[in-house]
């Protein structure tokens, strides 16, 4: 987001659970539209269009096959989302995705990907999550896709899912700061190690805190960089964030959840977000949706002072 210039967000429904393993993410768009999302933004001084849901395959559940649960609807989904969040940064609007589960960001990503090589933008992704979504179909224990969009991304998956943005990878793994995450899995673990993904886990925060682990996270961010934050719910502690379906404690506090967005916030650059995984099936009263919403305000600006933010160099 640069300093001075009218921003219009446009909001995309994505309501499918069709890559996750537990059902109910599907009601995420409309547990945060419930929550207020367009008035708290709208209150940042952004002009919001809500442009609804897109529509995709129906969920079937099933095995895995071949290693992959439910991988044409996820494509079908992904390449629908492609499409719109593309002709959404083409229009000059700042794409906001209402997951939904974490496979989407697949194809908001590989459009955001295309849309920045193709106006010399370099790009950075702040991945807040439980989970690296490293995973292949070689590593993952359950085959389900939202444990490996970041893989896939960077070139390691299907066919029908690499060729969703038009370039092979569509992102490079030192494109992405990964904050919060606290569960791998053993395979995984070692992959993520050897193709040098940026992770800041949660004894990353406990030995440095949350400040530090930003500063370093946003260092190369400039004035011709998009960001883009991937928002995966879990990655807030499951005592203040409860709707989601693969709890794992001991994730980000209230205040640490803020001050990533505070942070973000500052260098003025964000030009994208996916907010993922909010499972309302499994909340207390929308309180999680209502905390997301919170956190999207500072995201977009909203601190208890007046602030001078970071300058570009």
């Amino acid at each position: 987001m640069k300093a001075g210039m009218p921003i219009t967000a446009s909001l995309i429904g994505a309501p499918t659970d069709v890559g996750a393993g537990d059902r109910g993410a599907s009601m995420g768009p409309e547990a945060l539209r419930v929550a207020g999302i367009y008035s708290a933004l709208t209150q940042r001084g952004l002009k919001v269009i809500d442009q609804g849901n897109i529509s995709g395959p129906a969920n079937r559940g099933g095995p895995a096959v071949n290693g992959y649960r439910n991988l044409g609807e996820v494509t079908a989904w992904c390449r629908e989302i492609h499409d719109t969040v593309y002709r959404e940064l083409n229009e000059g609007r700042l794409p906001i995705l209402l997951g939904g589960d974490h496979s989407l960001s697949i194809g908001s990503i590989a459009a955001i990907a295309r849309y920045c090589h193709l106006n010399a933008k370099k790009l950075r992704i702040l991945w807040l999550d439980a989970h690296a979504d490293f995973n292949t179909r070689e590593l993952s224990p359950s085959g389900s896709l939202h444990g490996m969009p970041v893989a896939i991304l960077c070139g390691f998956g299907p066919p029908d899912l690499l060729n969703i943005g038009h370039r092979i990878p569509a992102i490079k793994p030192a494109w992405v700061r990964q904050i919060g995450i606290r569960s791998v899995d053993p395979g995984e673990r070692a992959f993520v190690h050897e193709q040098g993904l940026d992770v800041f886990d949660m004894r990353s925060i406990d030995e440095m805190g949350m400040r530090k682990v930003m500063e370093i996270a946003l260092q190369d961010i400039d004035s011709d960089t998009h960001v883009h934050v991937s928002f995966d719910v879990d990655g807030l502690d499951p005592e203040i964030a409860p709707a989601v379906a693969t709890t794992v404690s001991g994730g980000l506090s209230y205040r640490e959840a803020q001050l990533f967005m505070e942070m973000i916030a500052d260098t003025n650059s964000v030009a994208s977000v996916d907010v993922m995984e909010l499972n309302p099936a499994l909340d207390v009263r929308n309180k999680t949706a209502i905390l997301a919403v919170d956190l999207l305000e500072s995201l977009f600006g909203k601190s208890t002072l007046m602030r001078n933010p970071v300058a570009n160099p």
